[in-house]
């Protein structure tokens, strides 16, 4: 690929950076710590009603 040519990949996906690095003031938020302690308390449920 000739310096010349512009492939357009970290051009055409830098708004879409922008775009969901912009925090709403109107948004939920999630503590990461909370998301993964659901997920493994969902997976323990699981687990138990299989055994069941």
């Amino acid at each position: 690929m000739s310096s010349g040519e512009n492939s357009g990949g970290l051009m055409s996906s830098a708004g879409l950076v922008r775009y969901f690095d912009a925090e709403d003031r109107n948004a939920i938020r999630i503590d990461p710590k909370t998301v993964v302690a659901f997920g493994v308390a969902f997976g323990v449920l699981i687990l138990v009603l299989n055994v069941l």
